[in-house]
């Protein structure tokens, strides 16, 4: 498998405020192994074990997305809204960017339903249907579809629950994380020192309330599902191609000596295949194909 590396410096940290944590009396014990310091009674975060975890966390991305793998991007909270809409739509993944609506991973079904009225009041809409109901009908359904838009907009075109989610603030998020862990899904998340690491299966600490540090990150991840998808494309090119050239016939000449004089035997035939050694029927018929030329003189 190719490897890309994730390309991001301290200094861009530094600038982005990643490495300013919660005031010491705001903090969770179990962050003490990501803290590099305190000072004027804030925590500040290592950004050594940042950079290291980050560029896990962006491995992880790009392997899931050269899998055909999706990743939810969550980040309700306002300084996160405008960053997990902007990134994840720049790279065709679902998110929640408003309410976490209960049930949203662990009841599909009822979500699913959700989207598809969705998807109904939309068309109903575009065509003109709507302006032939009554004020009163037409008024409930525009309401009805503009807060679906607004719950259910990130994730309209969402076919099937994501493999994992990627979440700004954990704390903010619990209904999030708690339907992801019963589910199994793989969290990525932006920690900041009040919350709890052991939540998330693939942490970066961080300040997850500066807006800059939100889209650095954020970006980041979204990178990596960029380069997956590329890597995922390039990997099932190349096995057609292959897979074309394995099928192409070969052709053997061989010269016998007959009774009418020499004769030239071309027999078609194709490559060993890697199942059982046994070609697809049409191909086989065409390997047992054998055309003698006579070469009288």
């Amino acid at each position: 498998m190719a490897s890309t590396s994730m390309t991001v410096s301290m200094r861009e940290l530094l600038e982005a405020g990643v490495h300013f944590g919660h005031q010491t009396r705001r903090w969770n014990p179990k962050m003490r192994r990501f803290i590099f310091t305190e000072r004027g009674g804030i925590y500040i975060i290592d950004l050594q074990q940042t950079l290291q975890l980050l560029e896990e966390a962006h491995g992880f991305a790009r392997n899931l997305a050269e899998r055909g793998g999706s990743v939810l991007f969550v980040g309700t909270k306002k300084q996160s809204q405008g960053a997990v809409e902007e990134q994840a739509k720049r790279v065709g993944m679902p998110y929640v960017s408003h309410r976490w609506l209960g049930g949203r991973l662990t009841n599909w079904r009822t979500i699913s339903d959700l989207i598809d009225r969705r998807h109904e009041l939309r068309r109903l809409k575009d065509e003109d249907q709507l302006e032939l109901l009554p004020a009163k009908e037409r008024i409930s359904m525009l309401n009805e579809l503009e807060k679906l838009e607004e719950n259910l907009g990130g994730v309209a075109d969402m076919k099937r629950q994501p493999e994992a989610v990627f979440i700004v603030d954990l704390r903010k998020e619990q209904l999030a994380v708690r339907e992801a862990r019963r589910l199994g899904l793989p969290v990525i998340a932006l920690v900041d020192t009040n919350c709890d690491p052991d939540e998330a299966d693939y942490v970066i600490p961080g300040n997850d309330d500066a807006i800059r540090a939100i889209k650095l990150f954020t970006a980041k991840v979204a990178d990596a599902c960029i380069e997956g998808a590329r890597l995922g494309r390039d990997r099932a090119v190349s096995r057609r191609d292959r897979g074309t050239e394995e099928d192409k016939p070969q052709e053997t000449i061989r010269v016998a000596s007959g009774g009418d004089g020499p004769k030239v035997e071309i027999a078609i035939g194709v490559a060993a295949c890697p199942d059982n050694g046994k070609a697809p029927g049409h191909l086989l018929a065409a390997a047992e194909q054998a055309i003698y030329v006579d070469m009288r003189t």
